[in-house]
Formats: structure tokens, sequence, C-alpha cells
């Protein structure tokens, strides 16, 4: 008699409510404990990213008849050149970070100014509390010495266990793999199996098109800011390739963030030119590079992509940001072929 007391819709309802609440609960739980463990977790995820960019160079490898532990040493070899120089880039770029943080500063201050003044002539109170917020916070991205060697070492810790850990995912990825196939019942093994390599094939295309378009986003918007002889050029430049693996947000906020500082530096019309630039940056990005480079892996709506990084930011900061695509990607990808049965062949 009890189950007469509802109509099926509002028990089928209250079902999926309940999964949904038991999957946030998961999931605000799993976060949870992965903010503990940042350094494991940020060194994890970069570490899969990195094997899903090299495994197609270490299979190649292995069809050539290099041993399992040559070809994976191989692979960790080819980020040695990229990663020293990029060690040696922000070591040098970042000592010019507090000269950064007084560029912001000053074209903070110059668009209060421009706020108060005819003809907008906004509240000074309320640009003044608004002004203080954002310096507040561009002084708190800023470390102070002490904090700044504390995060060498975390960072050179991090590097050094990611390291490890692409190794062995580029040396015993299948069989830890399958490993994991064996856990699930026999007659789901099929499935899970090809479900993994879908989703492999997914977030391997992904990572070497983001990196791409990161690389041709900082080489794009640098070389203007070179040519125009911005002095914080090169911390400008490694804010823009690292904003580059954020799709779209990532790109807007460090070409922003390049033209305050020309404006602050050059004067206005230096600005206008950098501000061409990245629009033109920009552009490419959202109509070519986006679909021609990374639109095979990420067959999502760009609005789907754009609330993805948002409540990844929100949850995760800017590691969040930058998994949230990757994990979409991922999860459309294998929710169409458990739909439909077919796979997808994805070049990478």
């Amino acid at each position: 008699m009890s189950g007469t007391l509802l109509p099926g819709w509002a028990r089928r309802t209250a079902a999926w409510c309940a999964v949904a609440l038991l999957v946030a609960a998961v999931g605000w739980l799993a976060l949870s404990l992965l903010a503990q463990v940042r350094l494991v977790a940020v060194a994890a995820v970069a570490a899969v990213l990195l094997a899903a960019a090299l495994d197609p160079v270490a299979r190649r490898l292995r069809w050539a008849g290099a041993p399992r532990w040559l070809a994976a040493l191989t692979g960790v070899l080819l980020l040695a050149l990229p990663a020293t120089v990029g060690v040696l880039v922000w070591s040098r770029s970042s000592g010019q970070l507090p000269q950064l943080e007084g560029a912001l500063t000053a074209a903070v201050d110059r668009i209060r100014r421009l706020l108060v003044s005819e003809p907008v002539s906004l509240d000074p109170g309320q640009v003044d509390r608004a002004r203080d917020v954002v310096v507040g916070r561009l002084a708190d991205a800023v470390p102070d010495p002490a904090a700044g060697a504390t995060m060498v070492l975390e960072a050179l810790s991090g590097v050094v266990l990611a390291g490890f850990v692409l190794f062995f995912l580029l040396k015993d990825g299948r069989r830890l793999w399958w490993w994991t196939v064996a856990a699930a019942p026999s007659r789901h093994r099929a499935r899970v199996a090809a479900s993994g390599a879908e989703a492999w094939a997914t977030l391997s295309s992904y990572a070497v098109g983001i990196a791409l378009v990161a690389l041709i986003d900082a080489a794009g918007i640098g070389l203007a800011l070179f040519v125009l002889g911005v002095p914080l050029a090169l911390s400008l430049t490694v804010l823009v390739f690292l904003g580059g693996f954020v799709p779209y947000l990532g790109a807007t906020v460090s070409g922003s963030v390049a033209v305050l500082v020309t404006l602050v530096t050059e004067g206005g019309a230096a600005a206008v030119i950098v501000l061409g630039v990245v629009l033109v940056v920009q552009l490419l990005e959202g109509y070519v590079l986006h679909p021609l480079i990374v639109g095979r892996a990420v067959d999502v709506h760009p609005v789907v992509i754009l609330l993805a990084v948002s409540a990844g930011a929100l949850l995760g900061g800017i590691i969040g940001a930058v998994v949230a695509v990757p994990l979409v990607a991922v999860t459309h990808r294998v929710a169409a072929y458990l739909r439909t049965g077919h796979r997808t062949t994805i070049a990478t």
C-alpha cells in the first residue's frame, strides 16, 4: 500500500535525486581528501597528463623493439630539455613578480581615477573598496622571500614525485590498467577496458593539443611584447603560456594582464597594439586552433567548457580549472561510447 502513496514519476525522481546527492557527497569527500594531500594530488595529475601526451612516443619506441623501461625513460628525458628551459625562464621571471605587482597596482589606480572622474563619475567610496580588494589579491599572489623559498622546495618535491610517477605510468601503465580492469565483474570487463581505452585516447589528444595551443598563444603575444620593449615581457609570456592551459578564460585573463602592464609601462598606443594582438590570438584560438587541434578530443560546446572551467576554479583553484575540461571531455566520450557502443578514433 505504501508503494501507491506516490506516483511512479515521483518515486523515480526521488531515486535519481538520492543518487545525485550521493554522488555529490562522494565528490565533496574526495575533494576534501585531495586538499589534504595537495602536493601529491598535483603531482599525480601532472604525471597523468604528461603520460597521456608522451604515451604515443613510448608506444612507438616499444613497437620498434625498445625495452619498456627504455621507452619510458626516453619519454621522461624528452621533458628534460623543455623542463630545464622552463625552470631557467621561471627563475628569471619570478624575480620580476614584485615589479609585475607594482605595474598592475599602478594600472588599477589609473583605472580608478578614470572611474571617479568625468564623464563616468562613479561613487569614489565604492571604487576605492573595489580597488583595495584587487590590490590585496595582487599582494597575496606575490609571496615573500621565505614563502617563495618554501614554494620552490615544494615545487621541486612535486617535480621529483611527478617524474617517478610518469616513468612508471609509461613503463607499467598498461599493466596497472589491466589490474584495475580485473577488479570489475567478468561480464563487464570488456566494456570497462574499451571505455578506458577511449578515455586514454581522448586525454592523450587533449594533452598534446592544449599544450600546442598554449605555446602558440604565448609565442604570438610574447613576440608583440618583446617587439614593443615591454619591461616585463618574459614574465607576461610565461603567464600567457600557463593561462593557455585553461581554455578561453586563461588566455583572456593573462592577455588582459599583458594589456594593463603595457598601458602602465609603455603608454596607451602600445597598449592598444597589445590589445589588438590579444584579440587576434583569441579569435585564432577560438575559431581555428581549438576546433582543429583540440576539438576532436573535446567534442563539447564552448558554453559547457566555460561552465566546467568556472566550476573547477571555484572547487579546486587553478588546478581545478586545468583539469575540469579534460575531465568533462573524458566523461563525455566514455558516456557516448557506453550509449552507442561505437569507438571513436582520435589521432594522438
